[in-house]
């Protein structure tokens, strides 16, 4: 079925392959969308990290010594899955929130070298989200969120999903608890709470945004993608590979806060905590665990979200075949729901 309103798919190959540069070059081209997108990029390294007011994205390393004479001067940021509803042609934007409803939040990136904590400067940096009920853009019939409905009984709370059987019906999403689960295509045309942007000198970039809800089987989080070595043009971003896919995470005193808050107070889903999480390493800032700032007394004032990401920028993470989710184990599958999904 062809799809209306779908945005297209394209794929360039950049020219600076050098031995330095041995890369499986597959990163799509971003479609600039909206009157003075274009102009956007030429200003996006001046503009990203302070788009938004309170976003200072300070960078908190944890160091670690190394038995050699030099020094691993920050950990690396943990890889995990893609999940089923990553969209690869999606809008070069800041501002995300579209018309969505739920609690302000500004996030707030830093993305640096391990090795050397040198900035990455002018990598494309992807973000996607649920709404405040659990439902993705693209993809509103397959999401598992449960504004105004009720949860499914077979399965226990806080117990993982599952990957779907092979005789699943048509229209369960996929994802579960092993690997990237595949990629569902687009359902709907839709792209709110999706977007990417380039990061500054500094190797800042910020994103405004909403609280993200949840939904069966996993904790509170926003997925991630960092692309370098593409070129920025007129059109939007080309080239390139992914060097690093990963999840952005939660404490549970703010997700408690939030869900006092409306419309999070009106979803019916049954919650997984930090703790039961499978995709979550544990780990706190290695993991993706994002330091929050918020009035405690008034969360729907706004909060700020930010981390510092470590990565490797020879690497190539794609999200769907190398991501690693430490938490997944036997037992929880075989108990795990067929019909919801994990991403």
């Amino acid at each position: 079925m062809v799809l209306t309103g779908v945005l297209p798919r394209f794929r360039a190959m950049t020219e600076n392959q050098g031995p330095k540069h041995k890369r499986d070059l597959t990163r799509r081209k971003v479609v600039v969308t909206g009157a003075g997108a274009v102009a956007a990029v030429g200003v996006a390294g001046g503009v990203a990290a302070g788009a938004f007011a309170g976003g200072t994205g300070k960078k908190t390393p944890t160091p670690k010594a190394s038995s050699t004479s030099s020094e691993v001067c920050y950990t690396l940021t943990s890889e995990t899955t893609e999940g089923p509803y990553y969209i690869d042609a999606d809008k070069l934007r800041q501002d995300i929130t579209e018309d969505k409803e739920g609690i302000p939040l500004t996030l707030s990136l830093r993305v640096i070298d391990n090795e050397t904590c040198k900035p990455i400067v002018n990598a494309a940096v992807d973000v996607w989200q649920c709404d405040a009920l659990g439902l993705y853009s693209g993809y509103e019939s397959l999401s598992s969120g449960g504004g105004g409905g009720s949860a499914p009984t077979d399965a226990p709370s806080g117990t993982p999903t599952g990957e779907p059987p092979t005789d699943a019906p048509s229209g369960a999403p996929s994802g579960g608890t092993g690997g990237g689960g595949g990629h569902e295509e687009p359902t709907d045309d839709k792209r709110y709470l999706r977007g990417t942007w380039k990061t500054d000198r500094q190797g800042r970039v910020t994103f405004k945004t909403i609280f993200p809800g949840w939904y069966r089987g996993r904790c509170v989080h926003i997925h991630t993608k960092v692309h370098v070595d593409g070129t920025w043009t007129d059109a939007g971003y080309e080239g390139g590979t992914t060097c690093h896919t990963g999840q952005f995470f939660f404490d549970e005193e703010s997700v408690l806060a939030s869900a006092e808050v409306e419309p999070y107070s009106t979803s019916t889903t049954e919650r997984t905590t930090l703790t039961d999480d499978t995709i979550y390493d544990q780990s706190g800032t290695t993991g993706g665990l994002l330091k929050l700032k918020y009035d405690k007394k008034n969360i729907a004032k706004g909060v700020i979200g930010s981390i510092t990401m470590g990565v490797d920028p020879e690497a190539t993470h794609t999200g769907t075949d190398d991501a690693v989710q430490p938490g997944a184990s036997e037992s929880a599958t075989d108990t795990a729901s067929p019909s919801a999904s994990a991403s």
